[in-house]
């Protein structure tokens, strides 16, 4: 299995775990880079790979109210300077194939959002910049499907992918995740990485909004840190009460060492993952 590039880093199978973190939307360019140089610091201290994520636009909220982000233009001029900020690496994800060419112009790594992951001319539209593509899971799909998404992605030439689970549609309002999703996409031959809060998510379950509950990702990373996962993807927020956008399953930032400290125990205990 190829290891995939991301800015300054090279990560995948069978190296150490590497993190996607941010909040979830931009919510102003003062919090954007403060969450930004605040998790770079995280990240230095416990050496890990650390990719910033934070959304310019929230294209699928629930309601027409509610708060979606800066937009595309000022979005990515905010990730930019978080970058510089930071010396991290930003990603963040699209929504149209429009917006790719000035996506790729800034970001390191372009995402799939679940809800779109059968789009072919997106997909492959973010492929063909040769940029990392992390292509996430949708609700709707079977592990086994994420192979078509990647054959639409891989038919670009990239290899530099990442496959995402984010939990699976139980009945209404509910998301549960297959720990047998992990085993199947390593199969494919890309890294796999664990979308930990929005597993924890309620969609849609608070009517206008999407709920959630976080008090189950702590153990729900430890398990994936147990499975072998290769990355791991958190939603973070210095005041989760206060958060625009999926606030009752983000992470609380003062939460996030300590929980990196014990996946890195917990994978640092296993053998070789096959």
């Amino acid at each position: 299995m190829p290891l995939v590039k991301v800015g300054p880093y090279r990560i995948g199978y069978n190296s150490r775990p590497f993190f996607i973190a941010g909040p979830c939307v931009i919510e102003s360019e003062r919090h954007c880079l403060k969450m930004a140089e605040r998790l770079a610091g995280v990240a230095s201290r416990l050496k890990i790979a650390l990719i910033f994520k934070a959304s310019y636009d929230k294209a699928n909220r629930t309601s027409a109210g509610s708060f979606r982000g800066p937009g595309l233009e000022e979005g990515l001029r905010i990730l930019q300077k978080a970058r510089e900020a930071s010396g991290l690496p930003i990603l963040s994800d699209v929504h149209e194939k429009a917006q790719v060419p000035s996506a790729a112009d800034v970001l390191d790594a372009i995402q799939i959002p679940a809800f779109l992951c059968r789009q072919t001319d997106l997909v492959q539209a973010a492929a063909a910049t040769g940029l990392c593509v992390n292509l996430k899971k949708g609700q709707f799909l079977s592990p086994q499907e994420m192979s078509k998404v990647l054959e639409k992605a891989r038919a670009t030439g990239n290899r530099n992918l990442l496959l995402t689970e984010r939990g699976a549609s139980f009945g209404y309002n509910n998301l549960v995740v297959d720990f047998r999703s992990f085993v199947i996409m390593r199969s494919f031959g890309q890294p796999v990485v664990f979308d930990v809060t929005h597993s924890v998510q309620a969609p849609g379950g608070q009517g206008d909004r999407s709920g959630g509950d976080a008090r189950f990702i702590p153990y729900l990373a430890r398990a994936g840190a147990a499975a072998g996962v290769d990355g791991f993807f958190f939603e973070v927020h210095d005041d989760p009460s206060k958060a625009l956008s999926d606030g009752p399953n983000a992470l609380n930032l003062k939460l996030f060492p300590r929980l990196v400290e014990d996946i890195l125990m917990i994978r640092s205990s296993l053998r070789r993952i096959s």
